[in-house]
């Protein structure tokens, strides 16, 4: 299942399709410095491997524009480098091989600069986010970070672009606030067809990230808006690639990786449901496949609550029962619970 998702244009980052009728892609940052090739390298092979299809990473200087060369030789996924302030910047990164920019409207303001960036990503045809965040904007202009301002923001910035005949774009309006990302991306939506890249920016660390995120990134794609999303947390960028496969997966958007449905545990619990679900889910982290899994402490909430997985565990008083779609196949020493479910996993990869 699915949700009618907002008509777009469709853009190519690499290799990847934005927009359209392409699946919503995941993206995430690098952590490290962008001109350390090898520690760059490393991460973002660890990206790839956690499912996430577009990685920018930071340009502070012609050293890291430099280097995207360099990695682009080392790595299979599409590079977006991020401009902030300079131009030249820009227009080094494109030089080496960037396969998409990300701009701030609210930092590189010389037209004539910005004309030169668009002429370039035109020849080399890269296409370039609008990158709008509530930190960013033209304080001369807008005298707070409203949902407004950031669409006014945008369009300003989309406006000159369209100017030079350039339509590769795609279009962020970030907050640190829920309600004013929410609203800025409702009101930008009906005003053209470039896709969107959703996100709550400084969102904080794991706890706060996720469900700042959930909530505003969530509430966005079951509307229907929203191409590719960025869950932004403080610390590992590989933990944003996994709550992003996790929200997506949950909203039915993109069927991949194990999905474990557990008991909240009660009084009635025969076994640590808790323990067992963890550690599945760290022994499935890498598996591709769509696969349903339930692990349930009691006979209440049994087959019969998760029904619908493709294997699960319920443990009673005696042991435990592997079922698989409903119907109980095997009794289960509760000592080879773990073992039992990882079995039968593999069995669907």
């Amino acid at each position: 299942m699915g949700f009618n998702r907002r008509k777009t244009r469709q853009i190519y980052i690499g290799n990847v399709p934005v927009g359209g009728d392409a699946p919503i892609s995941i993206q995430s940052m690098t952590s490290c410095k962008t001109s350390d090739i090898k520690a760059v390298v490393k991460e973002i092979q660890r990206l790839r491997d956690a499912g996430c299809d577009i990685v920018r990473v930071g340009v502070p200087d012609s050293e890291s524009a430099e280097a995207i060369s360099v990695i682009k030789k080392k790595v299979s996924i599409p590079i977006v480098a991020d401009i902030h302030f300079d131009y030249r910047l820009a227009l080094l990164s494109i030089k080496s091989g960037a396969d998409g920019l990300r701009i701030n409207p609210g930092n590189l303001k010389n037209k004539e600069h910005v004309k030169e960036v668009v002429k370039a990503c035109k020849e080399k045809r890269i296409p370039i986010r609008i990158g709008v965040n509530s930190g960013s904007i033209d304080r001369k202009r807008f005298t707070d970070s409203s949902p407004e301002a950031l669409v006014e923001s945008a369009m300003e910035h989309i406006r000159l672009l369209e100017e030079e005949d350039f339509f590769d774009i795609k279009v962020s309006l970030k907050s640190s606030d829920v309600p004013t990302m929410v609203k800025a991306y409702r009101l930008f939506a009906p005003l053209n067809d470039y896709p969107l890249h959703l996100g709550v920016t400084e969102a904080g660390t794991y706890n706060q990230a996720i469900i700042k995120s959930a909530a505003g990134i969530g509430c966005l794609l079951l509307e229907g808006i929203g191409d590719t999303i960025r869950i932004s947390i403080t610390g590992d960028p590989v933990k944003e690639v996994e709550a992003a496969k996790i929200l997506l997966r949950t909203l039915n958007l993109r069927k991949e990786g194990v999905e474990i449905i557990s008991c909240p545990t009660c009084a009635r619990k025969e076994f640590d449901v808790e323990k067992i679900a963890k550690k599945l889910e760290g022994r499935t982290q890498n598996i591709k496949t769509y696969i349903k899994v339930a692990v349930m402490g009691c006979v209440v909430n049994g087959p019969g609550e998760a029904m619908d997985a493709d294997v699960g565990i319920a443990v009673g008083k005696s042991g435990a029962v592997l079922f698989k779609k409903g119907k109980i196949v095997e009794n289960v020493p509760k000592e080879r619970i773990l073992r039992v479910l990882l079995q039968n996993i593999e069995d669907f990869r």
